[in-house]
């Protein structure tokens, strides 16, 4: 793969000195651990979208007279 400098903004510098410390210590090049990192974290989100909850398929249904305005009722319970 050719290499390429890449400039990102809005980077935790903090953050950084640390990844930048452990990726010398473990004798990597900044470029292949931040690679790594990102492979990683793109597979773990990948696997995760997948994992979506799916509410089920449901049809509306009347709950009697008077229940007209429930949910609106209940978000004032719930909400304020």
């Amino acid at each position: 793969m050719p290499k390429k400098f890449i400039g990102v903004r809005e980077v935790d510098e903090e953050e950084f000195r640390r990844f930048k410390s452990l990726a010398v210590a473990m004798k990597m090049e900044l470029g292949a651990a931040l690679t790594d990192a990102m492979e990683k974290w793109r597979v773990e989100k990948k696997g995760m979208a997948n994992k979506g909850v799916k509410l089920p398929k449901m049809k509306p249904f009347d709950w009697g007279s008077g229940t007209e305005k429930l949910s609106e009722e209940m978000d004032m319970v719930l909400y304020e």
